[in-house]
C-alpha cells in the first residue's frame, strides 16, 4: 500500500474520468487512487475500475458534501499519512496536484489547496478571469472569508487539496453546510492547522456541463456566506 491516496469524488463523471485517471496514474504512480461514486446513473464506477482505481459507491446521489468526508474518512482509516483530491471534470491537473503532495510531504504545510487567483513564479496574476458576475460573487466571497478565517484567502471554493495525517480527521468529519470547502478551512484554521494557498493552472472542465451554473451558481454563493456568518456565530459563543 501506498503511503498516499489520492480521492475523486464523481458524479455521472464517465465521459471525463479516464483522462483524469491516466493523468494520476502518470504523474503519480506512487500512489493509491479512489474514486467515491456517488450514485451515479452512468458507468462511471465501471471506468474507474476499468482505469485501475478502487471504486467506493455510496448507492444513492447524496451531494458533494458527503462524498469529500468520505475520500478523507476512507484515507483515515485506511492509515494513509498524506491525501490528495481532485475533481472529476478534468479541471485539475495533475502536476499541479504533484506540486502540492510534494509541499505536504516536505512538511512546508499541513494543507495545501490549489488556487486560481493567487498569484506567483511562473503563474500570472488574473490569468484566470471569470465572468462578471462570477466575478462580483468571488469578490463579495473573498471579503467574507478573510473576515472569518483572519487573514486572506483567493479561492476558498476549490477542490484541489494536499494534507497530511494530522489534518486527515478534521477533513472527514460529515459537513452541515453546502460548502465543505469553506467549512473544511474554518475547521482546520481554528484548529492551528497550517494551510497554504498555492498557486495553480487549472483547465476548463473536459467534457460535459458544469454541475454550477446559473441559479445554482448564485445559490453556492449563497450558502458560502450563510456558512461562514455560522462561523462567527459559534465562534462568538465560544469566547
Amino acid at each position: 500500500m501506498s503511503r498516499t491516496l489520492v480521492f475523486i469524488p464523481a458524479w455521472n463523471e464517465e465521459e471525463n474520468l479516464p483522462a483524469v485517471l491516466d493523468g494520476l496514474r502518470e504523474r503519480l504512480p506512487d500512489v493509491d487512487v479512489l474514486v467515491v461514486d456517488d450514485g451515479s446513473t452512468d458507468r462511471t464506477a465501471e471506468v474507474a475500475r476499468e482505469h485501475g482505481a478502487e471504486v467506493l459507491s455510496l448507492g444513492t446521489n447524496q451531494g458533494l458534501r458527503v462524498g469529500i468526508a468520505t475520500g478523507y474518512r476512507w484515507a483515515l482509516e485506511h492509515g494513509y499519512s498524506f491525501c490528495g483530491r481532485v475533481d472529476a471534470d478534468g479541471q485539475h491537473p495533475a502536476a499541479e496536484l504533484e506540486r502540492l503532495l510534494d509541499r505536504v510531504r516536505g512538511g512546508e504545510c499541513d494543507v495545501a489547496v490549489g488556487s486560481r487567483f493567487v498569484s506567483g513564479d511562473g503563474y500570472a496574476p488574473y490569468r484566470y478571469r471569470p465572468s462578471p458576475a462570477r466575478r462580483l460573487g468571488t469578490g463579495l466571497l473573498r471579503r467574507s472569508v478573510a473576515v472569518v478565517l483572519r487573514r486572506p484567502f483567493g479561492d476558498a471554493t476549490s477542490g484541489l487539496y494536499a494534507a497530511n495525517a494530522q489534518a486527515l480527521p478534521l477533513l472527514a468529519e460529515p459537513y452541515a453546510s453546502g460548502a465543505p470547502e469553506v467549512e473544511a478551512l474554518i475547521r482546520l484554521v481554528d484548529a492551528g492547522l497550517r494551510v497554504d494557498e498555492v498557486p495553480v493552472n487549472m483547465a476548463p472542465r473536459a467534457g460535459g456541463e458544469s454541475k454550477l451554473r446559473g441559479g445554482k451558481a448564485v445559490k453556492l454563493v449563497l450558502t458560502v456566506t450563510a456558512t461562514l456568518g455560522l462561523a462567527l456565530v459559534a465562534r462568538g459563543r465560544r469566547r
